[in-house]
This record gives structure tokens, C-alpha cells and sequence, in this order.
């Protein structure tokens, strides 16, 4: 097979926004058409990428690989709906569903492991990117694709990525949840504005990044055992699920600490 060079991207959420603009900074591949049946969404998305777009999948450009990026529950009616050639590949970039979804025929799988924001760049080429290919030739196409966007490429099977997957949602989406409630905490008790935990936040995942792992530079009262000001702590907090989740963290750090 050869290397793929002509591209689609379908969709125009977050993930097909990013992966279409670093489609088009590629030197490697061409960016041919963006698809997607929200036809704002599907041109703003291609003035971004500055390719064509269209929002009728049978009508989609004849390409040599087709990026399926939609959320996880619309993969398999868009590949079912999508009109392409015989010879060509279509992947999705989903964490947690397998390539079945995707029909027959040559397709596979290219999960980026990042979040990703409309309007917002990111360093594509620091992302890491997971592949899976129906057969051999399939998967060293789908990672020629890969390697032209990103510098840090991975062979993933469906089993692999769905635990990939779990991570990402403990260090990303949790974790900005935390942030949430902290916000919401500070300006509901006290008046503050996000402004006043920025730099807590940004000391805190910069030190994360830099260590060779995370817990080696965890702070706070659960680390220090100190039960008085953890139970303070709970009984400041108004909502059970919050003294929950309090609890629940407070006895992890407690418990992962002893194993430094």
C-alpha cells in the first residue's frame, strides 16, 4: 500500500478542528476537504484549515485516507454514511470504541491523547498519537499519517486505547472538574476570583510535569497525615458529595504517599 498523502477530515467538533489545521501545516499531506453535515461548523472549521468543506457525506472529495473525527456514539452511522473510494483508508479518533465500528475494508484507528478546544491551538507534533490497523500494510499507513503530525506515535490495540483512555480522564477531565469546584467554592464563600488559584494551578502541573512521577511532589495535609485539618476540611464543606470526594482523595494520597 501506498503512503497515504491526500486527506478528508469529517467532523468539526474540537478533535477535527486541531487534527484538520495540523493536517494543513503538514508538509507531508494535503489537506482535500473538510465534512460535516453542521454546515457552520463544517466552514468555519475549513476557513480555519483553509480547505473546501462540504456538509453532504455522500459527497465527500476522493481522498487516499478519511479522518472520522465525531463523538464515540455517531462513528458508525458517519462511516456508514460516508461516500469513499474502494482502495482508501477510513479511521476514527475515538479512545474508547473498536475499529469495527468503522464497516468493512481498509480502517483503523488514530486516537490523539490530548484535549483539544475550539479556537485554541496546540502543539500537534508533542501529542501522542495511538494507531491500530485492520492488517499490517493498513497500520504502517495509517502510522506513515501519524508520523507526519506527531513525533511521539504508538501502536494501540482497541483493549489498549480504552485504558489509555481511563488515564486521560483521571489527569484531565477530573482533575478540571477539581479546579471547578475550587472556583466555585472561592467565589461563593469568599467573593475571589479564579485569578487567585491560577498560580497554585499552573505550580502545581508544572512541578507534576517535571518530576518523574507526580507523587513524588504531592503536598498537603493527607500527605502529612494530618487528620485534624482533613476533618476540619470535611466539616467546612456543605454538599455530601464533596465530603466525599474529599475523603476518597484524602485516603488515596494518604495511601500512595507510603510508597515513595
Amino acid at each position: 500500500m501506498n503512503n497515504p498523502r491526500t486527506v478528508v477530515v469529517v467532523g468539526s467538533g474540537n478533535v477535527a478542528e486541531s487534527i484538520a489545521v495540523a493536517v494543513a501545516d503538514s508538509f507531508s499531506l494535503e489537506l482535500v476537504q473538510v465534512v460535516a453535515r453542521n454546515e457552520v461548523r463544517a466552514e468555519a472549521v475549513a476557513q480555519v484549515a483553509g480547505c473546501d468543506w462540504c456538509a453532504d457525506m455522500s459527497e465527500a472529495a476522493e481522498a487516499d485516507i478519511y479522518i472520522i473525527a465525531v463523538s464515540d456514539r455517531a462513528v458508525e452511522e458517519v462511516a456508514a454514511a460516508l461516500h469513499r473510494p474502494e482502495n482508501s483508508i477510513v479511521v476514527h479518533t475515538a479512545g474508547s470504541i473498536g475499529m469495527d465500528a468503522l464497516g468493512d475494508g481498509d480502517r483503523g484507528v488514530l486516537y490523539p491523547f490530548q484535549t483539544f478546544t475550539a479556537g485554541r491551538r496546540v502543539d500537534f507534533s508533542a501529542v501522542p498519537l495511538f494507531v491500530e490497523g485492520s492488517d499490517e500494510d493498513t497500520t504502517q499507513a495509517i502510522e506513515y499519517v501519524a508520523n507526519a503530525l506527531s513525533q511521539r506515535v504508538y501502536r494501540a490495540t482497541s483493549k489498549r486505547r480504552r485504558e489509555i483512555h481511563l488515564t486521560g480522564v483521571f489527569a484531565c477531565n477530573f482533575v478540571n472538574a477539581l479546579y471547578t469546584m475550587a472556583t466555585d467554592l472561592l467565589d461563593e464563600r469568599e467573593g475571589l476570583p479564579f485569578d487567585v488559584l491560577r498560580p497554585l494551578i499552573e505550580e502545581t502541573a508544572a512541578k507534576a510535569v517535571e518530576a518523574t512521577h507526580p507523587r513524588h511532589v504531592q503536598t498537603g495535609p493527607a500527605v502529612r497525615g494530618d487528620k485534624a485539618v482533613a476533618e476540619r476540611h470535611v466539616a467546612m464543606l456543605k454538599e455530601p458529595n464533596q465530603q466525599e470526594i474529599y475523603k476518597l482523595l484524602t485516603e488515596y494520597i494518604w495511601q500512595t504517599s507510603r510508597k515513595i
